[in-house]
């Protein structure tokens, strides 16, 4: 299965792996499901969501490593999004990466792969 990504602030990412998951962002809990992006996503969801904040973290996982609890529901332009209905595992993370960002208030993104 494909990776999948979470833009994550690098204090609650932190706070995460002390407690071992990550429950997710405030728009996480209220929508009942951790949001997260395929590698065509993820760049846009940065740019919508985040631009000009920084202190941010790329979380990458394998699709498959999240279980049953992971499914691809309909969103943005119905485009399928990956949602995780639990918390986010810090140890089954492939890589956590800095999202810097550019001089225009966007971000750097490293390579996906």
């Amino acid at each position: 299965m494909a990776l999948v990504f979470k833009i994550v602030e690098q204090d609650a990412w932190r706070e995460a792996e002390a407690a071992g998951a990550f429950s997710g962002a405030p728009v996480d809990i209220k929508d009942g499901y951790v949001h997260l992006s395929a590698a065509h996503q993820v760049r846009e969801t940065a740019a919508r969501h985040f631009r000009g904040q920084s202190g941010l973290l790329l979380v990458a996982y394998r699709g498959d490593d999240l279980g049953k609890e992971l499914r691809w529901e309909a969103s943005r332009g119905g485009d399928l999004f990956p949602h995780l209905y639990g918390a986010l595992p810090t140890d089954k993370a492939l890589w956590v990466k800095p999202l810097p960002l550019d001089g225009a208030g966007g971000h750097l993104f490293p390579d996906l792969s």
